[in-house]
């Protein structure tokens, strides 16, 4: 998100790009606005890609809403096209958007408007690979026809079709979806990951041209809450039973399918899915961003993206754990002027957890004095959750041959009954 990088330097955009490199982030998306000081800052992450000197490359995720933008999106394309760390795909500059479904640059159709005022405009080594977030249903893709070079599932990586209603509607064991029934199995769990709607993306795009473009996305988490006199966007998606590394699985399942995989995201505050360090402008969200680094996320990163790209997980040669919660149980209540996000009985009140052992050891989890589990792991990665009361915290422990190995417990985490404000983001800790 350019738009939150406004007091961004250059060595703060070559922190990004080497921290993201050594990830196992092949690049970023740069999803600019219209505010007039994101074209330099535009210019300084084109600058610190090159300057790293890692190969990083870079694509835009354009802006449209009105018959003017097109020429300003054509100025993107051509100023960056020649760059050493433009990403380039099949010869073509990529670019991609957020939504832009309705945009006609005033022309008499979407369709026309993006094919004569943007992409028949661009040609030789400007000529752009578009592969677009149109927010249409599948079937519809074929209207686009000789416009889209293929589409981004932006939605895929969430199931958001996951509400309330809908929890409700699956199972008549409707307390069992809701926090306080952990005894109850969870039916949520079996959609979470899962690659239906790519697949509806991938058969749309293959009826096209077999050789159209689809890229899917990895998220994990989903929670924004502001209220209406702001952006009036204040709910959740499913995001438990490990929705980061069960998304990157699914995905590495059918990676003979997925050309590219964008992570959302690397830095979108407001919507408490962001895996790069906390820094830059917040867009009003500091009231459930701040505190709850999210790098533990990215430690793994580097294992499923190096799975998706070779088609082999690689060898765990380093015990890690990396570990997060919610801070308050999802039923409690708070004196905030911004009610319960919308869906917030479906996500469960639980600790997950993710161990990554080197050799086979014992993993005891605790939440409070008296709830504790052991488990005995692998080599290997492996899954782990337990349930969390009000005034619990989360501790994690990985023996192995009598040994402590790893003792990973926050100082600062309760999961308090008495909240001050709603605050679905998830605080994520990884042993160092």
């Amino acid at each position: 998100m350019v738009g939150n990088s406004y007091p961004y330097t250059l060595a703060n955009w070559k922190s990004d790009v080497l921290l993201a490199y050594q990830s196992g982030i092949d690049g970023f998306a740069l999803n600019v606005g219209r505010d007039s000081w994101q074209p330099q800052q535009v210019a300084n992450a084109y600058e610190a890609a090159k300057q790293s000197g890692t190969g990083f490359k870079l694509f835009l995720s354009l802006p449209c809403g009105n018959a003017n933008d097109a020429a300003t999106l054509r100025n993107y394309i051509t100023t960056y096209a020649s760059h050493p760390n433009q990403f380039v795909y099949n010869g073509r500059v990529f670019a991609s958007t957020f939504s832009g479904e309705t945009c006609k640059f005033g022309q008499g159709s979407v369709q026309s408007g993006w094919s004569s005022q943007f992409l028949g405009q661009l040609s030789g080594t400007d000529a752009v690979h578009f592969v677009p977030s149109f927010f249409v249903d599948p079937s519809s893709f074929q209207s686009y026809n000789g416009v889209i070079n293929g589409m981004f599932n932006w939605n895929s990586g969430w199931p958001t079709q996951v509400t309330t209603s809908f929890a409700a509607s699956l199972t008549n064991l409707v307390g069992g979806l809701f926090p306080g029934a952990a005894s109850v199995l969870n039916p949520l769990a079996s959609l979470v990951g899962v690659t239906s709607t790519d697949q509806q993306y991938i058969n749309a795009l293959h009826s096209m041209n077999p050789e159209q473009t689809y890229m899917a996305a990895v998220s994990p988490w989903f929670f924004t809450h502001y209220g209406p006199q702001s952006y009036n966007k204040n709910w959740i998606y499913l995001s438990d039973d490990h929705l980061y590394s069960r998304r990157w699985e699914d995905v590495i399942g059918i990676r003979d399918q997925v050309d590219v995989v964008q992570l959302i995201s690397w830095n979108d505050y407001g919507e408490s899915h962001y895996i790069g360090p906390i820094e830059g402008a917040q867009p009003q969200s500091e009231a459930w961003v701040d505190g709850f680094d999210h790098t533990g996320w990215l430690n793994m990163t580097s294992y499923y993206a190096t799975a998706f790209k070779t088609g082999s997980y690689p060898a765990i040669t380093t015990d890690k754990i990396i570990m997060w919660s919610r801070p308050h149980p999802a039923l409690a209540t708070a004196p905030d002027p911004v009610c319960q996000p919308t869906n917030f009985q479906i996500t469960q009140d639980k600790i997950w957890v993710i161990v990554m052992a080197a050799s086979p050891g014992n993993v005891t989890l605790s939440t409070s004095s008296t709830q504790s589990q052991t488990f005995n792991v692998g080599t290997g990665l492996t899954k782990l959750s337990l349930p969390i009361q009000a005034g619990g915290f989360m501790k994690a422990t990985l023996q192995r041959n009598g040994q402590t190995v790893i003792n990973l417990q926050p100082t600062n985490f309760v999961f308090s009954p008495n909240p001050s404000s709603y605050n679905f983001n998830a605080f994520v800790i990884a042993s160092s």
